[in-house]
């Protein structure tokens, strides 16, 4: 008899990652179509890197979401349907990070505009700079919960952080953002 063939280290990459991989690409694609898309073009790039003995993935899930990431914002796709507002509201700081997402996964029909590429790539670069600076816990929760998608739930059984922890340091983690991106929020809503 024929022993049934292991999978190979990319295989269990797959069957690993490909769930929440896929639901984390949902979320934030409205098309389903476009979704998958993005889905296949993200494991061909795993399974590229990965034969690619030059280029080794120090974190597989960081690399994936990272690459998911861009490959989002690369299709012009965004979380919300919603356009970016033109004015701030009473509670506009609870708004300051949404408004932001839309920037980042806006969808445009015929492609994002030059305006729109360059606000997204702003915006991120600005998010990565006042990420850089926050404490290492902080900054692992908000990227992993809000970045990544994975619930806290989830990351308190693999580390074995209380949630309420690791709740009240996605919320400091928040406070600096807001207080940080608060500039940059003003300039893009009110120019």
């Amino acid at each position: 008899m024929d022993q049934p063939e292991t999978p190979s280290k990319v295989e269990k990459l797959v069957i690993e990652y490909q769930p929440r991989l896929k639901a984390f690409i949902r979320k934030r694609v409205s098309n389903r179509e476009d979704a998958e898309d993005i889905l296949q073009d993200v494991l061909y790039r795993l399974v590229k890197t990965v034969e690619n003995a030059l280029n080794p993935i120090d974190s597989v899930a960081a690399w994936l979401y990272r690459v998911a990431r861009n490959a989002i914002i690369n299709h012009g796709v965004k979380k919300h349907e919603a356009s970016m507002p033109v004015y701030r509201n009473d509670d506009g700081e609870d708004e300051m990070l949404k408004d932001f997402s839309d920037t980042i996964f806006g969808n445009e029909p015929a492609g994002a505009s030059p305006e729109t590429e360059y606000l997204r790539s702003l915006v991120w670069t600005e998010l990565e700079n006042a990420l850089a600076v926050l404490p290492p816990e902080q900054r692992e929760i908000f990227e992993l919960t809000e970045l990544y998608d994975i619930p806290v739930k989830e990351i308190s059984k693999t580390t074995g952080v209380p949630v309420n922890t690791l709740l009240s340091r996605k919320h400091y983690a928040v406070l600096h953002l807001r207080k940080q991106l608060a500039e940059l929020y003003e300039d893009i809503v009110c120019s």
